[in-house]
């Protein structure tokens, strides 16, 4: 009995680990400052079209003085992230791995580390068809000795999407959530039945945990797909983010409290309260997006400096008891990370978090772990239908000839606000 429950525990060890390996994960805390998206631009979605010019770009750095033997490679999804049943060779045009060769040393800075740089897709690899792609990111040709991983998508576009967010019609959610509705127009000689083969992924600010999928279109019309669903496309509104500034460390900035330096450089944040009980304030975010940037020198990627950042929250107001808190956002992979829980701080009745970070300017909010397991930010950071976000349709479809699932269309916008 005993080794048929260590057997088990065993297996779902293993399962968990290999879905974390289709997600956007660090595997390895000294991997700091993952960015991917189009080369050249703030977009955070990983998506190129099928044999196109685009250029994905994906960074990081590794903290240490050495730089390391690493490799990476791309595995091809399903609509579900889970690995489908092709050959490598069968998606990739090239090689199936290959070795970052782009890398430089971070100059001028308290905290050593090597910054890296993959082009993708690129002379030595690219996809062939269309669908979700895993990039995984490992060393010494070991693909189990994992550095990072990422979703990288590759579209064939042959849709016309049309989509609007506003406040919910619902009138029990009309002052918390946001409802999407939209339409796709598709190509009939390409998706033979469309109420069963299209799939949809809905996001928010390009957040994966709190995506919505599995939507079926309610009708359809001279090869357009109707979904205008009041109750199965909303999404809270939540509250735009907070956000801190350390592009320049030699002055203050917004919510920054105060500097100190020593062997490392510590910025203390201004503490923070709950704005669960706030009424909605309008100003101008990013959406949780960050920008890594150093005013102070001539090249961001190595002479920005690694800063210890103190986040402080008071828990005198709006903070269930006993709660589990984090730090939450872009650069924490939507996830709660174990590296951003903050520790109760009983004598100063705070919580506390320190944590390096680049120099950039950042945006973030707080979020306690529910019942399930899941980010819940509504408690502390309020719930509001003005609130605007950003949103992405993306439309899949089964590929005819091969079985698999191909990413036809993709659609972005913000909310539709009074």
């Amino acid at each position: 009995m005993l080794k048929l429950k260590l057997l088990s525990i065993l297996l779902f060890t293993i399962q968990l680990v290999n879905a974390e390996i289709f997600e956007n994960r660090v595997f390895d805390s000294r991997v700091q400052t993952v960015l991917f998206g189009k080369a050249g631009t703030d977009d955070r979605y990983p998506i190129i079209s099928l044999n196109s010019s685009e250029i994905l770009k994906l960074s990081f750095d590794v903290l240490g003085p050495n730089s390391e033997n690493l490799q990476y490679t791309f595995i091809h999804c399903d609509v579900n992230w889970k690995p489908t049943a092709l050959n490598q060779n069968e998606y990739l045009s090239g090689l199936t791995l290959d070795n970052i060769s782009d890398f430089k040393f971070s100059t001028n800075t308290y905290v050593k580390y090597v910054h890296y740089n993959i082009l993708v897709p690129n002379d030595n690899m690219k996809p062939r068809i269309a669908g979700n792609y895993i990039v995984k990111v490992f060393r010494n040709y070991d693909e189990e000795d994992l550095l990072l991983t990422r979703r990288m998508m590759v579209m064939n576009n042959s849709t016309t999407i049309e989509g609007l967010a506003r406040p919910a019609s619902l009138a029990e959610y009309r002052f918390t959530k946001q409802e999407v509705i939209f339409s796709v127009g598709i190509n009939p000689s390409q998706v033979v039945n469309p109420l069963d083969d299209i799939k949809i992924v809905l996001m928010q600010n390009s957040r994966w945990d709190n995506a919505i999928t599995d939507l079926k279109p309610q009708f359809m019309s001279n090869n357009k797909l109707e979904y205008s669903y009041l109750d199965k496309s909303l999404f809270n509104g939540g509250n735009e983010f907070r956000f801190f500034d350390i592009r320049n460390l030699r002055q203050f900035s917004t919510n920054v409290r105060s500097k100190r330096t020593d062997s490392v450089i510590h910025v203390i944040l201004n503490i923070d309260e709950s704005r669960g009980a706030n009424q909605y304030f309008n100003y101008i975010d990013y959406n949780g997006k960050r920008l890594i940037q150093n005013k102070e020198g001539n090249n961001s990627d190595i002479d920005g400096d690694y800063a210890y950042v103190n986040f402080y929250l008071s828990s005198t107001m709006g903070v269930p008891p006993d709660a589990e808190v984090y730090v939450f956002g872009e650069f924490t992979d939507w996830r709660l990370d174990p590296a951003y829980k903050m520790y109760y701080n009983k004598s100063r009745q705070r919580y506390d978090l320190e944590i390096p970070m680049k120099q950039g300017r950042f945006e973030y909010c707080y979020a306690i772990k529910n019942e399930n397991g899941k980010a819940e930010e509504t408690s502390l950071e309020g719930n509001h239908f003005q609130t605007e976000n950003e949103y992405m349709i993306l439309v899949y479809t089964k590929n005819l000839q091969f079985h698999y699932e191909e990413l036809i269309g993709a659609r972005k916008f913000s909310t539709q606000t009074p």
